[in-house]
């Protein structure tokens, strides 16, 4: 009986005790994205969906830190449209955060490992690794090249080139181009035939240039080194032309006193010296003289055609020009010109022409002839 009565009383203790213990679930915080791991190409922008949640019984303030980011890879936490450092988290909710990663242009092939840790004030981490393949080798350049950087000619020649700017980076590059000429001398970029100062290129892509160089008038003969610049807002790089000039062609035609005018009869000629002068650097080959006349004139040189003419030095040439008899009298203009294939003078030399005495006494002669006449008939005629 008492040994009956025992196991009761241990059973009702039991029951007691078993019934003031409530049962204890785990509570935990964690963060979560499905895809860790990706492959991209250089440039590439990442962006994870990364759920915070919270089974905890209270409120979980947490915050984020990435770690072991590679250099010169990037990185925002956006949450409601803003970016964040911290989040709270209601007990038993879940939120969302945006991580998003900017994988540079300029990168090496292989893969890199990251992550996100998430910290709650009681201390407790949670862990997110990531994976990041990337697919090939990236760059972050432009290469502006000049296939010919050099060039020849004399002070008033066009210096061309044709240069070619590449885009090796994964985004359209919009490049300002400049240059750093001589002072007086003008550089000119083309683009399909277009001038322009500045030219649009898309990624991996390649834009012709032309470029055009007009020395200063002034330009003595010497190697001139011009740098061309093409700039976006990321990357920017330079060529350097060379303009080598040999010397300035020019010619001067005037007389040895400089004055462009003279007068003569109809009928008869008058020679003029003219004085062809290299007022230029270089000599001057196989210059020829010809001259643009009034009707009828004409013009004979001497010598037609100066085979050299040295830098600073100068010739006499002789002109004969003659008008015709019939010429009335007033002001005539003759053309001189000085002409070879680089360069080239003219001078404008008026003429006066005077009538021939011989013919004013012939009219005098024609004028007392027929006053002589009208007396004659008169006196015949007159009395009848």
């Amino acid at each position: 009986m008492r040994k009956r009565a025992f196991f009761v009383g241990i059973t009702l203790l039991l029951g007691v005790i078993f019934s003031s213990v409530q049962p204890v679930f785990a509570q935990s915080f964690s963060i979560f994205t499905p895809y860790t791991g990706m492959s991209v190409t250089p440039g590439e922008d990442i962006s994870y969906d990364v759920e915070v949640i919270n089974d905890t019984s209270s409120v979980q303030h947490t915050s984020f830190e990435v770690k072991n980011l590679p250099k010169d890879w990037e990185y925002t936490l956006r949450a409601g449209g803003n970016n964040i450092s911290q989040l709270s988290v209601l007990p038993g909710e879940e939120e969302s955060v945006d991580f998003d990663i900017t994988v540079p242009l300029e990168v090496d092939k292989g893969d890199y490992n990251f992550s996100l840790e998430a910290t709650t004030q009681d201390g407790e981490t949670s862990v997110l690794p990531f994976t990041v393949t990337v697919s090939e080798k990236g760059t972050f350049k432009t290469e502006f090249h000049v296939e010919q950087p050099n060039m020849e000619g004399h002070a008033e020649s066009k210096f061309s080139y044709t240069a070619e700017l590449q885009n090796f980076t994964a985004e359209e590059q919009h490049y300002s181009l400049t240059s750093k000429e001589p002072e007086g001398w003008t550089v000119t970029f083309k683009a399909d035939s277009s001038s322009v100062t500045s030219v649009s290129v898309e990624p991996g892509a390649t834009e012709e240039i032309e470029i055009e160089i007009q020395p200063a008038e002034n330009a003595v003969a010497d190697t001139y080194e011009i740098p061309i610049v093409a700039s976006s807002g990321s990357t920017t790089e330079e060529a350097t032309l060379e303009a080598v000039v040999t010397g300035k062609y020019d010619l001067q035609l005037s007389t040895p006193e400089g004055n462009l005018s003279s007068s003569l009869t109809a009928g008869k000629s008058k020679t003029i010296n003219l004085v062809v002068e290299n007022t230029g650097t270089i000599e001057v080959t196989d210059i020829e003289l010809s001259s643009t006349t009034p009707p009828d004139w004409e013009v004979e040189f001497d010598h037609d055609q100066i085979d050299v003419l040295e830098a600073g030095e100068s010739t006499t040439v002789q002109a004969k020009v003659t008008a015709p008899g019939e010429a009335i009298a007033g002001d005539y203009v003759t053309t001189f010109e000085a002409k070879a294939a680089l360069a080239s003078a003219d001078a404008d030399f008026r003429m006066s022409v005077k009538t021939s005495t011989v013919w004013g006494f012939v009219a005098v002669s024609i004028i007392v002839a027929v006053i002589a006449g009208l007396v004659f008939v008169f006196k015949k005629f007159g009395r009848r």
